[in-house]
């Protein structure tokens, strides 16, 4: 799609109805936000977005493997270096353990540079007979329970621009300074392994690949490529006044394009065929997603995949399903066999995270790690029997010792959640859940390939 379509322009949104859009009280103080947004410089490039384009067209293919992660919600304060460091440490590692085991590339997005808005179930929240409009992440207003803070503020769509780009320009600086090079191992903090009964094979893997470096430049000399590595970056795009201003069109490359981030993604509730989001995304030029829950169906499905890649394009179109653990049996089945019985070109993502979120007895919102493992090992053999391809994996995650999914390979207990449970909005797999994950997906890919 190298033009967009004849009857689309980056405010043509607004002619449909814009579902999870804040309420702003001073629609001047709008427009004057989103015009400054628009003067302000992009967050990505073009040419970087259509690489990440060219990079899914491969994972399509089974060439490379996508490891999308990061926070349910970023806020302000987190803005932080040790945060980010910690939460790109974490992807990376991650994806070392999956090339090694895949014996493919791993395409790293992040959910972040850009996270800042939330989905709500509803548009007010009560407490102690005080209704307010709900928290819509920092982007919108703030968390605390005051009129003042839960006011839709326009001026935190500027903030959010410059948060971004803060948080952009440090990942930036630290893979271009080495700090996913190979040859340095003390960059990478293994600490946790001592607490898991995956010890001894992430040792033993880390030692591997230390060794296959070690030969393979002994026989070529220096390889460059494993001092730096790709990165991108991905968010919801929910805000859509935010979207508009960052959408631009650049010399040499027609069409238009979201410089907000390399990835944007549809979200489950936003994404009616003839909805605002869906007239948005089908005339960008970045490739796009959509979350896919269980009571979608095939007749619902189709029309969305002709409406957001028409021309079916390698590497436009990304299907995230989010089942749960308990629905992903019946419900993933009948919408691989119309994708693949009408033969269109999609990537295919397991997110386990979001269909397995419950609420605890006392008050946590949480998800089992085990449910989350199991929807993953239904996901492969789903795909596997379907003859389809699971592409890659959708997580929320962090590079902190939170304590906010249960289980893992400490087994964590509802007891435990209290003792380190930060996340404003959904919980989060921990450093050390994370690393386990992907060794389990590294043997569920073993076994289903055996």
């Amino acid at each position: 799609m190298a033009e967009a379509p004849a009857d689309w322009a980056p405010a043509s949104w607004q002619r449909c109805v814009a579902l999870q859009q804040p309420h702003y009280e001073d629609a001047a103080e709008l427009v004057r936000a989103t015009t400054q947004l628009a003067a302000l410089p992009p967050l990505v490039t073009s040419w970087e977005v259509l690489a990440l384009k060219q990079a899914l067209a491969e994972a399509q293919e089974g060439e490379r493997f996508l490891l999308q992660g990061g926070d349910c919600a970023e806020s302000f304060a987190d803005c932080t270096s040790p945060v980010i460091s910690n939460r790109l440490k974490v992807l990376l590692q991650m994806s070392l353990v999956l090339v090694h085991g895949l014996k493919k590339p791993v395409l790293r997005v992040g959910r972040f540079a850009g996270q800042y808005a939330k989905p709500r179930s509803a548009d007010t929240e009560s407490r102690d007979g005080l209704t307010l409009p709900s928290f819509r992440g920092d982007v919108v207003n703030g968390p605390a329970f005051t009129a003042g803070a839960r006011r839709a503020d326009p001026q935190r769509l500027i903030q959010a621009h410059a948060h971004s780009a803060l948080t952009m320009n440090f990942v930036r600086a630290l893979i271009d300074g080495g700090f996913a090079d190979l040859h340095h191992p003390e960059y990478w903090d293994l600490a946790w392994v001592e607490h898991s009964p995956l010890a001894a094979e992430y040792r033993r893997m880390v030692a591997a690949i230390g060794d296959s470096l070690r030969f393979m430049e002994t026989l070529a000399g220096p390889i460059a490529s494993f001092s730096r590595v790709d990165f991108f970056t991905s968010h919801e795009a929910l805000l859509l006044h935010y979207e508009e201003a960052l959408t631009r069109q650049v010399p040499r490359n027609p069409g238009w394009f979201n410089l907000s981030t390399h990835f944007p993604w549809i979200g489950m509730r936003t994404a009616a065929l003839e909805g605002a989001h869906v007239e948005y995304f089908r005339g960008i030029r970045n490739p796009v997603a959509v979350k896919v829950g269980p009571s979608v169906t095939a007749e619902q499905l189709l029309p969305l995949i002709d409406a957001l890649n028409p021309h079916d394009e390698p590497g436009r179109l990304t299907l995230i399903h989010r089942m749960g653990n308990a629905s992903i049996a019946h419900a993933l089945p009948p919408l691989l066999e119309a994708v693949r019985r009408e033969g269109r070109r999609v990537l295919w993502v397991a997110d386990p995270m979001h269909g397995n979120t419950e609420s605890t007895s006392n008050g946590y919102k949480t998800r089992r790690f085990d449910n989350i493992r199991g929807e993953l090992d239904q996901a492969f053999d789903i795909h596997a029997a379907a003859g389809t391809r699971l592409g890659g994996v959708h997580l929320e995650l962090t590079g902190e010792d939170v304590t906010e999914c249960m289980g893992g390979a400490r087994d964590l207990s509802e007891t435990d959640l209290k003792r380190a449970y930060k996340s404003m909005v959904d919980p989060r797999l921990n450093y050390e859940q994370s690393l386990e994950l992907a060794m389990l997906i590294v043997r569920k890919s073993e076994g289903v390939a055996g």
